[in-house]
């Protein structure tokens, strides 16, 4: 038994370090990609990080306040990067129909033909056709260890709407039980920062 506990700490000492090693390169392929991307030479990191989520978020979580959040950047980092985007003509503010005290962030035309001009990253899709079944096991690996390290950290959420445990369907279509209210086909891909993990069945 002392055997197998001094492997196992041993294995977990020598894994997470390539793990993160892995993870950070893979995170600077990334960067590197977009920084190099000619579409994308007048936007900084962060407000193409902004856009390619508000790309990818509800109507719950499309304030700055998500973006600041989602970020894990100071309010006013995300504030002077918003505005920045604003000027570009790529996002716009509306302010929330039941509190005029809130506004959203919806993206232009024109920032909507940029992300999708722009993401996927080619390389990855490359990458994840020549990996064949493996592309769909590494996905669902990641997913696992995200929400692993979120239910172990203090940490927003940010899940899919589908797997949210508030997301119900009924005769009428998909809604939300956290809200109670319906959702269309569409919102139910979407990042949603009152996302929830279902709740584990003994």
């Amino acid at each position: 038994m002392v055997f197998i506990r001094y492997y196992l700490s041993t294995r977990l000492i020598w894994t997470c370090p390539v793990l993160f090693d892995l993870l950070e390169r893979l995170s600077s392929l990334t960067r590197v990609w977009f920084r190099e991307h000619p579409l994308l030479a007048e936007l900084q990191p962060i407000q193409l990080s902004a856009l390619m989520y508000l790309a990818r978020c509800n109507r719950y979580s499309n304030t700055p306040l998500a973006v600041t959040d989602y970020l894990g950047l100071t309010k006013g980092t995300v504030s002077q990067s918003l505005k920045a985007l604003e000027a570009k003509g790529l996002l716009t503010k509306v302010q929330d129909v039941r509190d005029k005290r809130s506004v959203h962030l919806e993206l232009t035309d024109s920032a909507r033909e940029l992300i999708g001009a722009v993401m996927p990253p080619e390389f990855l899709v490359t990458a994840t056709r020549q990996m064949g079944s493996h592309a769909a096991d590494l996905e669902t690996l990641l997913l696992e260890l995200l929400r692993t390290i979120q239910r172990g950290q203090d940490v927003p959420g940010f899940g899919l709407c589908h797997s949210c445990r508030f997301h119900q369907v009924s005769a009428q279509g998909p809604f939300c039980k956290l809200t109670n209210e319906p959702l269309s086909v569409r919102e139910v891909d979407l990042i949603c920062r009152e996302f929830k993990q279902p709740e584990k069945i003994a």
